[in-house]
C-alpha cells in the first residue's frame, strides 16, 4: 500500500514539475505580448538590431522582418550602430526607419528620447529621428 502511495506521488510530482518546461525565457503571458516592426520608407525591413525592453532579461535583435516584441508598458532601448543615418552617403538626407505594426500602418505619436539629440514622438507613419550610431529608448 506504501509503495501505491509513494508512487501516486512521485507521479504528482513529476506531473506539475514538468508542466512548466517548454516555454521561452519570458515570465509573462503570451497574449499580453505586442509586436511591431522596424522598417524603412519603402517597407523593407531593418532586422538584426539590437534591443532591450524594461520585462526583458537580455538584449535580442528584431527578426529579419523587422519585429520586435515588447510587454506595454515597457520601455524599449534600440541600439542603432552601423545604420548610418544618412541616406546614400547624403549627410542632410537620412535613412528612414519607422515603427509599424503589421499591416505597415505607421506608429505615430510614440514618445521616445536619443542619446545625440534628446526627446521627441515619432511622426504620424512611424518615422523618427537619430542620429549615426545612435541609441534611442521608445516609451511603448
Amino acid at each position: 500500500m506504501n509503495r501505491k502511495i509513494i508512487a501516486l506521488i512521485l507521479s504528482a510530482v513529476a506531473v506539475f514539475g514538468l508542466s512548466g518546461c517548454g516555454g521561452g525565457g519570458n515570465d509573462y503571458p503570451d497574449d499580453r505580448l505586442t509586436t511591431l516592426f522596424l522598417v524603412d520608407d519603402q517597407g523593407f525591413s531593418y532586422g538584426g538590431i539590437p534591443y532591450k525592453c524594461d520585462s526583458m532579461r537580455d538584449w535580442e535583435f528584431t527578426a529579419p522582418n523587422g519585429e520586435f516584441t515588447f510587454l506595454p508598458p515597457d520601455n524599449c532601448e534600440f541600439d542603432f550602430t552601423g545604420l548610418r543615418g544618412d541616406l546614400f552617403g547624403d549627410p542632410i538626407v537620412d535613412d528612414i526607419v519607422r515603427i509599424t505594426d503589421d499591416l505597415n500602418r505607421g506608429k505615430g505619436g510614440i514618445p521616445y528620447e536619443c542619446a545625440s539629440f534628446g526627446a521627441s514622438t515619432t511622426f504620424g507613419d512611424g518615422s523618427f529621428y537619430y542620429d549615426s550610431n545612435d541609441q534611442c529608448v521608445f516609451y511603448l
